[in-house]
């Protein structure tokens, strides 16, 4: 069973870590907005957060076995991550 995964913390550690990293802002936005389920906005909470479903299997896919972490490895991840994204779709290497 993969423990709860709280979309709130993961975005607090990775909004800290993007937030001094300006070159990151838009692809960050973006990305997030990708994230989030049609209609979220008509569901409770009435916040913009991924589903559990969809944080769940992104975590199992990252980092294997039930999907923990920590949230600086959430951080580090997030920035490597969004680098990349960055770069691929600026064409850069």
């Amino acid at each position: 069973m993969v423990p709860p995964i709280s979309a709130s913390r993961l975005f607090l550690a990775a909004a800290g870590a993007v937030l001094v990293r300006p070159r990151l802002w838009g692809v960050g936005i973006n990305t997030w907005f990708r994230m989030l389920p049609s209609g979220w906005w008509s569901k409770p909470p009435f916040l913009p957060l991924p589903a559990r479903e969809f944080l769940e299997f992104r975590m199992v896919t990252m980092y294997g076995g039930d999907g923990s972490s920590t949230p600086d490895l959430y951080a580090a991840d997030v920035v490597a991550w969004l680098d990349w994204c960055k770069s691929w779709k600026s064409g850069e290497e």
